[in-house]
């Protein structure tokens, strides 16, 4: 499960902005998750979940996820498509020289801490 190997990180994340900026507790996290990502939310929420409890900065911090769509460019035709939705196929014109432009992100959106 690759999902708590980011909130690893994610933590290591949060820890050093807190000790950077003198933080005594972060309540809130907002990180955005890209569609095509790769990262199951419901395992991410579950991990963060047991994660935070034994982090005593993050105890009592709420995490939300915002999704951000997967979104696909085809150079053939210039247009973008939805890209759960269709593949690497592009609806349009039928090319496959196309690649993806945004839902693979993984991206700490805002912090709100004391």
């Amino acid at each position: 499960m690759h999902e708590m190997g980011i909130v690893l990180h994610l933590a290591k994340t949060l820890d050093e902005t807190a000790e950077q900026n003198k933080l005594t507790k972060i309540g809130r996290v907002t990180l955005q998750v890209g569609e095509v990502s790769g990262i199951m939310t419901d395992l991410f929420t579950d991990a963060w979940d047991y994660f935070k409890k034994k982090h005593p900065m993050l105890e009592e911090c709420v995490l939300e996820l915002e999704t951000i769509p997967g979104v696909t460019w085809c150079d053939n035709c210039k247009k973008t498509y939805e890209t759960v939705k269709y593949g690497k196929t592009c609806p349009h014109c039928g090319s496959g020289e196309t690649w993806l432009l945004q839902g693979n992100e993984c991206i700490i959106k805002e912090i709100e801490a004391e």
